[in-house]
């Protein structure tokens, strides 16, 4: 029997169903810090964690491979429940949990955790994931030769508890539960979740805005297992990318608070570096055909999934996402590669790459000259960029110029002065975001199963 027989597991069987009622459950007893609420029922929460227990020990022998993990994994339950359920502290499973070494296609993972969900749930809950790793051969050469990520774990949703009945695409060691930090050895985001919204809402906004698309791009709409593997390729170099460049700031901006589009510009910054990765792969000759066809694309995911499902997700209370795809489409339409003629979008497809290669360049030549600035200054140069190609707010204190008192003064003056939606969205996206919004809303919690 191979390691994958031995770890294939239906998301249905009573195991599993019994572990994720129990969790699911548990969730009702508890507060927002992952401690117990101080009026839930301690039995019921000591009899549930003690089914969790049971759930975990049962399904434990199908994931040979995770086994340290979920022997400290028990540990920590039990020692949770020993506590009275306080704010919940799991460094020893998560220490134990390294899916960063088997990265072998199909594998599947059992995963528990009190956690945060990024982009889905705010409350530190426990939560149970199948997930199954997805490592085409293609990637694991490129990672291997060209693009070194060692940290980097594509996955694929099988089932999951509430807090990833959301947006969210990630399941990072800093949203689990732990009193102290510890190093972080993995990273993981789900290929399927991206892959399958970006179909929905691409084919959505191509149909209402009467763009024709390349035979390629089609492609990637009929076939979710080859816009997943795609998925793959763009989050291998944009994963890497924080954590090289001429940076000048802590890659992650941990501990930082910082005006808003200073993040929208550092996602860009890494999805753009992803897009020239691509243009130079799939313009390489000596590149394997297969790759080859991924970079190429690799280009349109990014595009597509930056120039409509980005500016139109989520609120506009500093939605840094959103103001990078915003800037993406206002650079292509005023470099005369994106039109809006006659209510019908068009691109220059053979001017797109070397034009938004460009925009990539103009960050990267705001990141190497900012070293030598002071933080405020950086931050200012930033904006520069950014207003030079989209209108601020008509209100916004930073297009009129900011008063000596805030300029003379700490950092925190230069960021409390940025509005929530210091660049609104133009009229374009005002009008598409009437018929386009319903679909991007519609992806909430979806999966390649759904």
């Amino acid at each position: 029997m191979t390691m994958l027989e031995q770890v294939s597991i239906d998301a249905a069987q009573l195991d599993w169903l019994a572990l994720k009622d129990a969790v699911t459950a548990f969730q009702r007893l508890q507060q927002r810090d992952g401690a117990l609420a101080p009026d839930a029922d301690r039995a019921a929460a000591r009899d549930l964690i003690g089914q969790v227990r049971d759930g975990v020990g049962a399904l434990a022998p199908a994931f040979p491979h995770d086994a340290g993990y979920l022997a400290a994994l028990d540990d920590d339950l039990a020692a949770w429940a020993a506590s009275g359920f306080g704010v919940p502290d799991f460094r020893s499973s998560l220490g134990a949990f390294h899916p960063q070494r088997d990265r072998v296609d199909g594998l599947r993972h059992l995963v528990v955790f009190p956690m945060t969900t990024q982009n889905g749930s705010p409350d530190r809950l426990l939560e149970a994931l199948l997930v199954d790793v997805l490592w085409p051969e293609f990637i694991d050469e490129l990672e291997r030769d060209r693009y070194t990520n060692g940290l980097f774990v594509p996955v694929r949703f099988v089932d999951f508890t509430d807090g990833y009945d959301t947006n969210s695409a990630v399941l990072f060691p800093e949203t689990i539960a732990m009193k102290e930090l510890i190093p972080f050895t993995w990273g993981a985001i789900f290929a399927d979740r991206e892959a399958v919204r970006f179909r929905r809402v691409v084919a959505a906004a191509t149909a209402i805005t009467k763009l024709e698309l390349p035979a390629d791009a089609r492609r990637l709409l009929d076939d979710q297992a080859l816009a997943e593997r795609t998925f793959v390729l763009w989050d291998l170099i944009h994963d890497r990318t924080h954590m090289r460049g001429d940076l000048p700031f802590d890659p992650f901006m941990i501990k930082q608070r910082m005006p808003y589009f200073l993040y929208s510009l550092e996602e860009l910054r890494c999805d753009l570096t992803a897009f020239r990765a691509a243009v130079e792969l799939a313009r390489d000759g000596a590149v394997d055909p297969v790759t080859r066809d991924h970079a190429r694309l690799a280009q349109y995911t990014i595009l597509f999934d930056r120039i409509f499902r980005f500016p139109l997700t989520g609120t506009r209370v500093r939605n840094y996402d959103g103001l990078g795809g915003q800037l993406l489409f206002a650079w292509l339409h005023r470099r005369g590669v994106l039109h809006w003629t006659d209510t019908r979008l068009a691109l220059d497809w053979d001017a797109l790459p070397d034009t938004v290669v460009a925009l990539s360049d103009a960050i990267d030549e705001l990141y190497w000259a900012s070293i030598d600035r002071p933080k405020t200054a950086h931050w200012l140069a930033a904006y520069e960029l950014i207003r030079a190609t989209l209108t601020p707010h008509p209100a916004s204190r930073w297009a009129r110029g900011l008063p000596d008192e805030v300029l003379a003064g700490a950092p925190k003056g230069f960021t409390d002065a940025v509005l929530d939606d210091e660049f609104p969205l133009s009229m374009f996206y005002e009008a598409l975001a009437k018929k386009l919004r319903p679909t991007i809303d519609s992806t909430l919690g979806i999966t390649a199963i759904t």
